[in-house]
């Protein structure tokens, strides 16, 4: 855990920017782990792994979903809520960090097995844009809406228009505009994108991401969580990936695609997400974003292998299967915030 208070640390510095539903009761376990091959190849299903601590409850909620007999995207909305409408979360939904200009601002997306999607980006005013998302993947004929047009559609679909800036984001908002000094550094207080993979009874694959954004943002900002291929992608021949952390580097690198494809390959996850974050490291070493970058990615196979990989350390996810419960990991990471 030193690593994490350590990512902690450095980040804020930078921020002045459930066989059965109670199997899957959250756990202690935070050990880091370096996944390997099934052996038997034997599918592991159900799976739920999501990113962040606040995974958990989200792990928990969709995996009664997925064992009431809901449909894995049914379960993706409801566990994916859970977050969305913690104020406590400072980075998703409902509390979440505001932009320059004191608004707060949303993306998500959300896709299934069949490779349909739905997305909604720079959301204003609706507490659970996944719930838009998929609104968007079942009643409209696009994949993105954004803005306004976003906002027309939440309205039109019945989703109720509310303030999202809690007096504490606001407070915080305030503190920063005092000196106005922009680092997106990632980490759980101001960018901790939820992202969620899941494997139902069927052994088909759907994912889901929900955030506010990076902290402080310029108005208009979009980051890689609504954008399909970026911040989520999956095959349900192949696998499935997701990313957290600063979304300029993800979209530059289609990260989510990336890793998907290498395991078409015949990597594992782990070697999968491994090798994106390398070549994100090799793409930004000499990049102005370098002193501040994060990128994490989690992963998992059509077998239920999973992994978490990042570029600095303090990235962790939630893991809930039938074997294990619901507990948190700590991913594997290329270097320390002290490098």
């Amino acid at each position: 855990m030193s690593d994490r208070r350590d990512f902690i640390k450095k980040a804020a510095l930078g921020t002045i920017g459930i066989s059965s539903v109670l199997s899957c009761s959250s756990t202690a376990a935070n050990t880091a782990v370096i996944p390997t091959v099934n052996p038997d190849k034997k599918a592991v299903k159900p799976l739920v792994i999501s990113t962040w601590n606040h995974g958990l409850p989200a792990n928990d909620e969709t995996w009664k979903q997925l064992k009431n007999g809901k449909s894995a995207l049914d379960a993706i909305e409801a566990g994916m809520k859970i977050p969305e409408a913690d104020p406590e979360v400072r980075s998703v939904g409902y509390g979440g960090f505001p932009d320059r200009e004191g608004k707060v601002t949303l993306d998500a997306c959300i896709m299934d097995h069949n490779s349909d999607c739905g997305s909604v980006s720079f959301l204003q005013g609706i507490k659970h844009p996944i719930s838009v998302a998929k609104k968007v993947l079942q009643n409209t004929p696009h994949v993105m809406l954004s803005g306004q047009g976003a906002l027309q559609f939440a309205l039109a679909e019945g989703f109720k228009e509310e303030n999202l800036l809690t007096a504490e984001a606001e407070a915080d908002w305030k503190k920063w505009m005092e000196e106005s000094k922009y680092k997106p550094v990632i980490n759980m207080e101001n960018h901790d994108t939820i992202s969620m993979l899941v494997i139902d009874e069927a052994g088909n694959i759907s994912g889901g991401c929900t955030t506010s954004g990076a902290a402080w943002k310029m108005h208009g900002r979009v980051g890689d969580s609504p954008i399909i291929g970026a911040g989520l992608f999956l095959d349900n021949e192949v696998g499935a990936a997701a990313a957290t952390g600063l979304g300029e580097a993800v979209i530059r690198t289609a990260g989510s695609a990336m890793v998907v494809e290498l395991m078409r390959q015949g990597k594992s996850p782990f070697e999968a997400c491994k090798e994106i974050v390398e070549r994100i490291y090799d793409k930004h070493k000499n990049h102005k974003d370098m002193e501040y970058l994060q990128v994490g990615f989690i992963a998992i196979n059509k077998n239920g292998e999973h992994a978490g990989y990042s570029l600095r350390s303090g990235f962790n996810y939630a893991v809930c299967d039938d074997a294990h419960g619901n507990r948190m990991e700590d991913a594997t990471f290329k270097m320390s915030w002290d490098n």
